[in-house]
């Protein structure tokens, strides 16, 4: 209890929060670190994923060497990009334990880590979006004369939209919290402050720390959540009367939902 009583004061403290290393500081870079890492697994992994599930190939060979990221611990992974710049050819900025601008000490090593982290939800969502569209759907859009690159677009990717959303929210939360561990290598984020409080046995300033971070995950999954519920074609159809998919093959829409 007196920990618990503990952490409320820290996190009352204005000092605790503003300043050079305060929470305020770290959280920006926590969030910083997170939403570049998503981005840049997003930029690799979906575009991959998309199209694979629209040809039906590669899925089974891509989704298991995603999920090699789920077998290996990011810690792990952290530990060795930090390692990896042996020879200073980068000065240690890459992967390395080089200061890398806003991203701090390890910048591009614990981006790497976490944007590894973040595929496996991303494609393995992507695909199978993709590929739960039902095939009456995609006879339609051929039979329409559409080309592959139209009936994924006008058909297929309206249909997939939220499983595909789904994924980028849980991996978004999932990156959030595992972005703690960049201070284990005296990287950027909260981390620093609950590593910092164990090590010093000021266990009521590790815990505000993970409060916080406990905290916030929730916020992103409530922001996460509305947007995947605005990007929804289905509803947003629902709401403003125009169809979720091309006109040309809107005639299967319900049968879209019902198989979705």
């Amino acid at each position: 209890m007196d920990v618990l009583l503990d952490a409320l004061a820290y996190l009352r403290d204005a000092d605790s929060w503003t300043g050079q290393g305060g929470m305020l500081e770290l959280l920006v870079q926590q969030l910083l670190v997170t939403v570049t890492a998503l981005a840049a697994a997003m930029l690799v992994g979906l575009p991959v994923a998309l199209w694979l599930g629209h040809l039906g190939r590669g899925g089974f060979l891509a989704i298991n060497i995603s999920n090699v990221g789920r077998a290996v611990p990011t810690f792990a992974l952290l530990a060795i990009f930090v390692a990896g710049d042996a020879w200073a050819w980068t000065g240690g900025a890459f992967p390395g334990t080089g200061t890398v601008g806003p991203y701090g000490r390890a910048g591009i090593s614990t981006l790497v880590a976490l944007a590894l982290f973040a595929l496996p939800p991303l494609i393995t969502n992507a695909y199978v979006a993709v590929r739960e569209v039902p095939p009456e759907v995609r006879e339609s859009a051929r039979g329409m004369g559409m080309s592959g690159w139209q009936q994924f677009r006008r058909a297929e990717l309206p249909l997939a939209l939220p499983l595909v959303m789904s994924g980028v929210r849980l991996a978004l939360v999932q990156v959030w919290a595992t972005a703690t561990i960049a201070a284990l290598v005296a990287g950027p984020g909260l981390g620093r402050v609950i590593t910092d409080g164990f090590f010093r046995t000021d266990y009521g300033k590790g815990i505000a720390g993970a409060i916080v971070v406990a905290a916030v995950a929730l916020v992103l999954e409530v922001l996460a959540a509305a947007v995947q519920r605005w990007l929804d074609p289905v509803r947003r159809a629902a709401r403003t009367g125009e169809r979720a998919v091309s006109p040309e093959v809107s005639t299967l829409e319900p049968a879209a939902r019902e198989g979705g």
